[in-house]
């Protein structure tokens, strides 16, 4: 949200914010944007003037703002239909699944960018050479993240089923967010959706060896075409790829980024981008921030650090940085997102972090306090992912972290949350 505000008032919009906490990096962002903001809610604010209010996912629906807004009948709307307003007349990428949307599609922002190509964006991450994770002017493509969660808790809608994508891709479906989809059939039918959302004559390119996708292509009319993870050979310099007999190098790593980077590939030909002009401008490319990002490069060792949080994710990290790196692997991962909370959704997470050589799973109890939720007992962690070792003390955790650094092992640190402010030693 706070990379909209910066983007919109760049755009010539006077733009206020208001939240009932604002952090930084995002509060000096602000200041030095000049976007006015303040902390809490004060609905004098909200007047008939205001031409949108932009309603945030995290917003209740009982919020005193929102509520003076409703009341004046104002122009209230999601981030994801005020986005897909904004560029209703643009070329739409969208990249969705429940895995690498975020890396895919930094991947084509990257190509994009080294091509001199004019384009807006909208990504969920940090991405290096770009100021912001929104940018919104006149060009006439724009590449979206498809994220699957809900619109706005007035529209309970997933937002990519906003953005009727004329190219998009479907990286693999594995269950996600069962406080929004309590079944995974609920889940499965919003990416079937998704595929019916595209605009007339719209393609989309799915993972061949995705079993819900392959369904999902089988019983919709929408233009499909499958990829497959690529011919290639990794080691800790990065992966050489071999499409249609040409050797490509390139610096990303693990058999699932590389699967994402021939999704990229399919998408920039479609924008009229030939393979070996991708593979220039990719080699380049070394992550989005947080994801598979490599926070230490030594001659016998590396700390990975990424945002996974899914099992899928887990699994596919865990097996990317065992199989690139020789030596021993310490694989964390804290429990932090409401589903990895959640006592019935944790069974998924069995022997996913499997091909680690030390695997631990952390978390504190005061989340699961602040958070209103049952508390998980070691006992039944241990019982769902598998071989793990249970830590719930910052300092512990710390400690472990610490000496793997110290005996010159490889690190994977896996989280969406901070290790509950735990100080990691990487000098």
């Amino acid at each position: 949200m706070h990379n909209m505000a910066i983007a919109l008032q760049n755009r010539g919009y006077k733009v206020t914010g208001s939240d009932d906490a604002i952090y930084d990096p995002a509060k000096t962002n602000l200041d030095n944007a000049q976007v006015s903001t303040y902390i809490g809610w004060d609905a004098d604010k909200i007047n008939a003037d205001i031409d949108y209010i932009i309603l945030g996912m995290h917003a209740r629906a009982d919020n005193p703002e929102l509520l003076k807004a409703q009341q004046l009948d104002l122009n209230i709307q999601s981030f994801p239909e005020f986005v897909a307003a904004e560029c209703k007349d643009k070329k739409r990428v969208v990249v969705a699944g429940s895995h690498g949307k975020t890396t895919t599609t930094a991947m084509i922002m990257h190509v994009l960018s080294e091509l001199n190509l004019d384009f807006d964006y909208l990504v969920g991450s940090s991405i290096e050479g770009f100021n912001l994770s929104v940018k919104l002017t006149d060009a006439p493509l724009v590449i979206i993240e498809g994220d699957e969660y809900l619109s706005s808790p007035l529209d309970l809608r997933s937002k990519f089923l906003w953005y009727q994508p004329h190219i998009s891709i479907i990286t693999g479906i594995a269950y996600d967010h069962i406080n929004v989809f309590p079944t995974f059939e609920s889940y499965l039918e919003t990416f079937d959706k998704f595929i019916k959302s595209h605009a007339d004559g719209g393609k989309y390119f799915w993972f061949k060896k995705d079993q819900y996708l392959d369904k999902m292509a089988n019983a919709n009319h929408t233009i499909n075409q499958t990829y497959d993870t690529p011919e290639f050979i990794s080691n800790r310099n990065g992966s050489k790829l071999y499409i249609n007999e040409t050797e490509h190098e390139v610096s990303v790593v693990g058999k699932h980024n590389l699967e994402n980077l021939k999704a990229a590939e399919l998408v920039c030909k479609e924008l009229g981008i030939t393979t070996n002009r991708f593979y220039e401008a990719a080699s380049s490319f070394t992550g989005a921030g947080r994801r598979m990002e490599k926070i230490v490069d030594l001659p016998n060792q590396v700390v990975y650090r990424d945002f996974a949080h899914s099992p899928s994710k887990l699994k596919a990290t865990t097996e990317a940085v065992k199989e690139t790196y020789t030596g021993k692997l310490l694989a964390v991962f804290e429990l932090h997102t409401f589903s990895s909370l959640t006592e019935d959704f944790l069974p998924l997470y069995k022997n996913a972090m499997d091909s680690a050589d030390r695997a631990i799973v952390f978390y504190s109890e005061a989340i699961f306090t602040h958070r209103k939720m049952k508390v998980l007992t070691p006992e039944y962690v241990r019982k769902c992912f598998g071989e793990v070792e249970v830590i719930n003390h910052p300092n512990e955790l710390e400690s472990i972290v610490n000496s793997a650094f110290n005996e010159k092992q490889n690190i994977l640190l896996m989280s969406s949350g901070k290790f509950e402010g735990s100080s990691f030693s990487f000098d």
